[in-house]
């Protein structure tokens, strides 16, 4: 099985909106702690969002600044899939975007992408002006 799998990237004009969707397999999905991050050409991949709880009860979410307020992030226990709603996006947004989940042990950092050991191969997210 292919660990994550990334789906819902496309080109899309600003003020648009997107919903990307990343697919774990049983291995793979942390109910804890699940990310998505993005990276342009030259750049170091960045955080965009965290969903991490207890796995039980407890959700919370976290994103870069950025993105507050146009970005959602949500999750799927039982289809082991977690989801990235972009909205508003600006050509800023243009990116590969991944999602990933961390290592055994690892806190959920949202800028800290070394800590997560899983990650999918990337959906391309264009936005044009």
């Amino acid at each position: 099985q292919v660990p994550l799998v990334e789906s819902g990237g496309g080109s899309v004009q600003a003020g648009g909106s997107l919903r990307l969707s990343c697919t774990a397999s049983a291995y793979a999905y942390k109910k804890t702690c699940m990310g998505w991050f993005r990276q342009t050409p030259g750049n170091k991949r960045e955080g965009v969002g965290v969903i991490y709880g207890d796995g039980v009860k407890e959700t919370w979410t976290d994103y870069t600044d950025s993105v507050k307020g146009r970005f959602s992030i949500s999750q799927d226990n039982a289809k082991k899939t977690v989801y990235l709603q972009m909205n508003s996006l600006k050509p800023d947004d243009t990116a590969i975007y991944y999602c990933a989940a961390p290592k055994d042990g690892e806190l959920c950092l949202l800028h800290n992408p070394e800590v997560f050991g899983t990650w999918g191969q990337g959906t391309q997210v264009t936005v044009t002006s």
